[in-house]
């Protein structure tokens, strides 16, 4: 039986996302402790670099949308597996913060061409009626990229972590260039249609690549609608806690409760773990019920999570952030661009996206910084993560303001 080739898009993109996390989002938190211990930079310095990738990706977004919506994202995501690895290869000779913060710039570059932006428009030009299924596959490769992470600090600690930058870029591209070859623009390019469903009958245009019959929105449309606003508005508000606790996590758990860099990757696992049950449940529930009253309660769990993560005392609290942080961006996370799709349509998904990217990167470029520089002003993460625990709480209420719009006229 032939396997309907957006499932093989779908592996793929889980396979790129595993090592974006692996090598790099998640495990950054470990090069961050390891970093601040052996170069004696400060924490605002450090965050400042994850800052710049969210503020390169806010933008060069919106020309990355226009570049999808016209060619496609395919060559896009090969050049980024590429750049990547050249960026991770270049981070392993840094002697300065501005050695740093230029092979981070790299770095930003392929994991913006590569990354789950373009992964995700691509899977959405491939699936509609399954669509929120499709992303939670891709989604769940981010997941599984965390369970990783203690490998990647075991990797740190016996080898150096130079040299597991370093073989780290050679892995993106070694593995992540054979899957990146596996992404076409669209169904009908190599005869099939959308979610895999029979050719439709003479007369019909459901379950084409064609567009469905009802009018879909353009980017400007869309910029018109509290939807769309609320919506990004939202998912910044969730990268808040999202970005800080990659960045700072690991380093506040060695420092607040005295684990090593290894302990401290443990709870990262456990979490990552939590994440994967978070998609498997997103994709079981989100083609059924409201993904923005899911996406509510989630941003109160991730307000939950961060503060057991703030004032923890001992495992039994770290293990009680683990599961309702994790769950959350499990569940969540594939959500932010099928509800996109769901609410706007696939025409000009890709500009919609990267405009929305300008928005979400408050919550990527802040939630680091807040954390970083309350850290260094106070001498712990307490003041910091609770600021941003609050305002996950309050986003909330944005994603339940977030009625699906009228289509345009």
């Amino acid at each position: 039986m032939k396997i309907f080739h957006g499932w093989k898009m779908a592996g793929a993109s889980a396979g790129i996302q595993m090592l974006h996390a692996a090598l790099l989002h998640q495990s950054f938190g470990a090069y961050f402790s390891l970093l601040i211990e052996q170069k004696g930079w400060s924490k605002t310095s450090l965050s400042a670099a994850s800052a710049m990738q969210s503020a390169e990706t806010a933008i060069i977004g919106p020309a990355m949308g226009w570049l999808i919506d016209r060619f496609g994202p395919q060559n896009m995501i090969r050049a980024g597996i590429i750049t990547f690895g050249v960026g991770l290869m270049l981070f392993s000779q840094i002697d300065s913060l501005a050695g740093l913060y230029a092979a981070v710039l790299v770095i930003a570059l392929g994991s913006s061409l590569s990354g789950y932006f373009p992964l995700n428009i691509a899977l959405i030009h491939w699936f509609e009626r399954k669509r929120a299924r499709a992303l939670s596959i891709s989604g769940l490769g981010l997941a599984l990229g965390g369970i990783l992470v203690p490998l990647v600090a075991w990797c740190m600690q016996h080898f150096g972590w130079r040299a597991t930058a370093f073989g780290s870029g050679v892995l993106m591209i070694a593995l992540g260039w054979p899957m990146a070859r596996l992404f076409k623009r669209r169904p009908s390019d190599i005869g099939e249609t959308l979610d895999g469903l029979p050719p439709p009958a003479p007369g019909e245009t459901a379950g084409t690549d064609q567009g469905s019959p009802q009018r879909e929105f353009t980017a400007r449309e869309a910029l018109r609608t509290s939807a769309f606003w609320l919506l990004s508005l939202g998912h910044g508000f969730a990268l808040f806690v999202v970005t800080a606790v990659n960045v700072h996590a690991i380093n506040h758990m060695r420092q607040s409760l005295g684990y090593s860099v290894s302990q401290a990757a443990m709870v990262i696992m456990v979490m990552t773990a939590c994440q994967v049950a978070g998609v498997l449940i997103g994709g079981a529930v989100g083609d059924r019920y409201s993904k923005r009253w899911i996406c509510a309660a989630c941003m109160l769990m991730h307000a939950a999570g961060l503060l057991m993560l703030t004032f923890a005392t001992g495992p039994v609290m770290l293990t009680a952030f683990a599961v309702l942080h994790g769950l959350a961006w499990g569940v969540r996370g594939p959500f932010m661009q099928a509800i996109r799709a769901d609410y706007f349509g696939r025409r000009s998904i890709g500009m919609i996206l990267g405009l929305s990217s300008v928005i979400i990167a408050i919550g990527q470029i802040g939630g680091p910084m807040v954390a970083g520089i309350l850290g260094d002003a106070t001498g712990n993460y307490r003041a910091g993560f609770t600021v941003l625990a609050l305002l996950a709480g309050a986003g909330s209420l944005l994603f339940a303001l977030a009625r699906r719009p009228a289509p345009p006229a």
